[in-house]
């Protein structure tokens, strides 16, 4: 029945005054709402494309290849989307949405970029793949669900994944609830349990009141869509309201109620206040949120396609009013009716997040802690039911011929296209690889992939080494060049972390992470070496580089898996390559590039330091073998390799028992593979970089910050293929290893001052330095890495103390040790001398110098302060100086240059003992602060100089004073 005060007008419906009420609340004062925002329901009229909300990307690739910014789309009203974190960004489905793509239709075969031009790809200084979180000013970004996904929205069920503590409010979004600190155990300190339970509840609260007043936004036009659907001219029917706000309502009343019980009890705290039955209740009813979720895919089609044949509604579902917190100063913001009915989805897993803080910070003897137990098991049981419902459906696409195409994996690779790098966004389905871009849009168009290139998997071939062509020619990224991006990258953020400590303006961070972006995305882009080749029997090779060979065997072993089943042939026609390529924005899994600068605040930054590993032993082989494993940890957004154990040769069970020690730059996880070594000559190598040992099998674990960094070894197994590989692990941070400690044996020569070991010899040079060059020089000269590769901590462990010992057999153990440990040793012995070996007077003074402009007062200053050196000090440096430049003439075979030289040595001859780098070191979270940074410069100044000697030196003097 329509109310007798609304007028109908022709063409026009002039709506009245509206409450809503709930079932019991007839007796409560009427919520009014503005009859003016509905005036306009004018049924037919022209139909209107739905614009998505979601923020355009920067595209990848720069028309003349040069770094340069690129378009993107305006950003969405606020409110829109809601800030999510990062864990719950990674961990949800995606929320329903269409999009309308164009795509170019493929050319007879399987390339499909003939409309696109690969010579446009390049570097953009703006590139943003996945960078959502910030628009073209920089600000940041609110998320929520993104657009264009089919699939059902996939709940986190994770309690342990709290939310930090910070109250964020952003745009009618939730405000995340705050999280106690860790460790505080039920009944333990109850006083100050009881407090941080008050805490978590206080900003609960505060969510559940935006929440009622988003689920408010989103009843209010429930009314008059209702009463007009009983005219001749509906805005909708009555059967597709009841299918949009399904359940609505009830979740409304349910949490109305739960909020007026909740909110006097935290507002009139004391310590005897119990409210577990609250929660158990609001667990309890549950089931009306199984129906929602049930409807939820149903309610979000509907929506759209009444948007789309339906101007009157378009406006309405584009521009819902979410009144705002009583303490805010905005009274309203708008949001899309699209993000609103994502709400009830997000609010179940916040829900069980609070109760999981809940239950942690109230003690065992408390009269809500069975009842909180009980809700959140409750919680918890229904997430992993909805979440089993959910989850085969979450990757699945159709068709146009009705077949389920699912997507197996995805992610970002460079490709080597037309003797140039590009990053590609690569796309496995079940039948078919397609390699794609985001392509540049224009503002308010959907973002999309173009498809590069695609192969059926029943035509793809991987080519052995001998079988493949000649690879193309790539002009390699010099390795100097590299390890500048890296300092660059380290200061940047030490600057961002700066101003942040000193609240500088949001602008000036935004400028110093795009600028970190850039030499991130420029390091990704450039550092890959490893080759894998993929081929379409029909016609064309690729070419991808990657960094790592665990990942390239895990594409693949992935492709194969899908090889195995009995798979035809085709070529798609262009519609089906359209709905393919449209498809692949929606189901994506790798939304962000794998750099630290699209992390968020709240993410571990990981480990910097230095992890000591023991390879023990692997068992479950089925066939003896020549085995060994290689150890690759991630830094700067992908792995490379660090470690490798010797071979060890026609075994089941191979026991390496060796120890290494990795430095970490901001690692999170430590790989294993294990390789049955090729002695097969017939294998011919075409690219230095291949590697033609078999993969046994492979292993991934985290590396925990609390888990690791403990005095004591961990001993742990991780399992691959049936191979069980058993190794221990210690982690040391880098303030702690990088502490000088004075040997208490003066009779050695490790940790002994450089002056008394060459007395004690009658020497000039150590002979620890002489022997361990000589060797390095006779026979490891042209050993890839030497110097960077990690030797066996064990062997290193068994030189020092030969040479401590003045042991006779010195020469013997040194002809038959495996070279990286000789080289190992050498570097010990630097970083182990009490005093570096350019002394803690002069430190600060070569930090000046090498500061210096003017080249002429450098070369004066920086000569000046060698001459300022002790005579066995500077003696034993230039010495030693030779010995690199020599090494790094061989770069075209050992891959080591004067700057990776520099890199290694530096910090090692420069740092200084730990009392004088009290005013020297900073964060050792940061490896490559200013400090380190200058002393790789430093010695870089020395190894690109033209030839020392001793006595020039001592010949020359200075017109300036000598004091230093």
């Amino acid at each position: 029945m329509v109310d007798l005060n609304e007028k109908f007008v022709f063409g026009h419906l002039l709506l009245p005054p509206c409450r809503l009420e709930t079932r019991d609340e007839a007796h409560k004062p009427a919520r009014e709402c503005s009859p003016h925002r509905w005036m306009h329901l004018i049924p037919g009229g022209r139909r209107q494309q739905h614009r998505s909300r979601d923020l355009e990307p920067l595209d990848t690739e720069a028309k003349d290849g040069r770094a340069s910014p690129l378009a993107m789309e305006e950003p969405p009203r606020r409110g829109a989307q809601e800030h999510l974190p990062a864990w719950r960004r990674r961990r949800f489905l995606r929320v329903t949405g269409r999009d309308s793509p164009t795509h170019s239709s493929p050319e007879r075969g399987s390339d499909c970029s003939h409309n696109s031009s690969d010579h446009e790809d390049g570097f953009s200084a703006d590139f943003s793949y996945g960078a959502d979180d910030y628009d073209g000013e920089g600000n940041e970004e609110q998320k929520g669900p993104p657009e264009g996904s089919e699939t059902m929205p996939y709940i986190d069920e994770s309690p342990t994944m709290s939310p930090q503590l910070s109250a964020r409010s952003q745009g009618g979004g939730d405000s995340t609830s705050p999280t106690p600190p860790e460790g505080l155990a039920p009944g333990v300190e109850a006083g100050k349990g009881l407090e941080m339970r008050k805490l978590v509840l206080s900003g609960f609260l505060a969510s559940e009141e935006i929440y009622i007043n988003q689920l408010e936004a989103l009843l209010l036009p429930m009314k008059p869509l209702k009463a007009t659907a009983t005219t001749s001219q509906p805005v909708l029917t009555i059967q597709q309201i009841e299918t949009i706000f399904y359940k609505i309502q009830d979740i409304y009343e349910i949490h109305k109620e739960f909020y007026d019980n909740l909110c006097p009890k935290v507002q009139q705290w004391d310590s005897q206040v119990t409210m577990g039955h609250l929660f158990q209740k609001l667990a309890s009813q549950l089931g009306v949120y199984k129906a929602f979720v049930d409807n939820y895919k149903v309610a979000l089609e509907t929506a759209e396609k009444c948007s789309q044949s339906n101007n009157q509604f378009q406006k309405i579902s584009e521009e819902l009013k979410v009144k705002g917190p009583k303490d805010s100063k905005d009274s309203h913001t708008s949001v899309t009716m699209e993000a609103l009915l994502y709400k009830p989805i997000d609010r179940v897993t916040r829900s069980t997040l609070v109760l999981h803080d809940l239950l942690k910070h109230t003690p065992v003897d408390h009269p809500d802690y069975p009842l909180l137990q009980d809700a959140l098991r409750i919680s918890q049981n229904f997430l992993s039911s909805i979440n089993e419902d959910i989850d085969p459906r979450r990757t699945a696409v159709t068709t146009p011929k009705g077949e389920t195409r699912q997507l197996v994996k995805d992610g970002f690779l460079v490709e080597v296209s037309e003797s140039s790098r590009k990053l590609r966004h690569v796309f496995l389905f079940t039948d078919v690889l397609l390699c794609a871009k985001l392509k540049k849009t224009s503002a308010g168009k959907h973002q999309q992939y173009d498809c590069k290139w695609y192969i059926p998997l029943a035509d793809l071939v991987f080519p052995s080494p001998e079988e493949s062509e000649a690879s193309p020619q790539v002009h390699p990224f010099p390795d100097h060049e590299l390890e500048d991006m890296k300092m660059k990258i380290s200061a940047l953020k030490s600057e961002i972390q700066k101003e942040k400590a000193n609240k500088g303006q949001s602008r000036a961070i935004e400028r110093l992470k795009k600028k970190m972006f850039e030499n991130e995305f420029l390091l990704l882009l450039n550092s890959p070496t490893i080759p894998f080749r993929i081929h379409n029997r029909n016609g064309k090779s690729y070419l991808f580089l990657l960094s790592s060979d665990y990942e390239r065997s895990e594409w693949r072993e992935a492709i194969q898996k899908l090889q195995k089943k009995d798979l035809q042939a085709f070529v798609l026609s262009s519609v089906e390559l359209q709905v393919l390529t449209g498809s692949c924005f929606k189901l994506r899994t790798v939304h962000n590039i794998p750099v630290t600068s699209n992390k968020d605040d709240d993410e571990s930054p990981g480990l910097y330091g230095f992890l000591h590993v023991i390879v023990h032993s692997a068992k479950g082989f089925k066939q003896s073998a020549n085995l060994y494993c290689t150890l690759e940890v991630d830094s700067f957004g992908y792995f490379v390799s660090k470690a490798k154990t010797r071979v060890f040769r026609d075994t089941m069970e191979p026991k390496w028992d060796e120890e290494f020690e990795i430095e970490l730059e901001g690692s999170q996880s430590l790989r294993i593979l294990c390789y049955e070594k090729c002695y097969d000559k017939t294998k011919v190598n075409k690219d230095n970089n291949e590697i033609v040992d078999k993969i046994m099998g492979k292993g991934q674990i985290q590396l925990d910050p609390q888990t690791v960094e403990t005095k004591n070894w961990q001993t742990d197994v991780i399992e691959m293929n049936g191979i069980k590989v058993e190794f221990s692990m210690k982690f040391t941070s880098r303030d702690m290893s990088l502490k000088r400690t004075p040997s208490k044996k003066q009779t050695g020569v490790f940790g002994v001052k450089i002056s008394v070991v060459t007395k004690r010899e009658r020497s000039k040079v150590p002979y620890i330095v002489r022997q361990c060059v000589e060797e390095v020089e006779k026979r490891g000269i042209e050993e890839v890495g030497i110097y960077r590769i990690s030797g066996v901590a064990t062997d290193i462990q068994a030189l020092k103390a030969v040479f401590d010992a003045n042991n006779k057999d010195i020469l013997l153990m040194l002809s038959d040790m495996d070279i990286n440990a000789i080289a190992g040793t050498l570097k010990l012995y630097f970083r182990e001398l009490p005093e570096p070996l350019l002394t803690d007077r002069l430190y600060p003074a070569f930090m000046e110098g090498i500061a210096l402009s003017d080249p002429a007062a450098k070369e004066n200053c920086m000569m000046h302060l060698l001459r300022s050196l002790p005579d066995p000090n500077l003696i034993t440096f230039l010495f030693l100086l030779e010995h690199l430049k020599r090494v790094a003439e061989k770069e075209p075979i050992n891959k080591m240059s004067l700057h990776n030289l520099a890199t290694v040595f530096g910090p090692t001859l420069l740092r200084p003992s730990e009392v004088e780098s009290k005013a020297h070191l900073t964060s050792a979270a940061d490896i490559w602060s200013h400090d380190v940074m200058a002393q790789v410069q430093v010695l870089l100044y020395y190894l690109q100089h033209p030839p020392i000697s001793f006595a020039e030196l001592k010949r020359n003097t200075l017109y300036f004073s000598t004091d230093v």
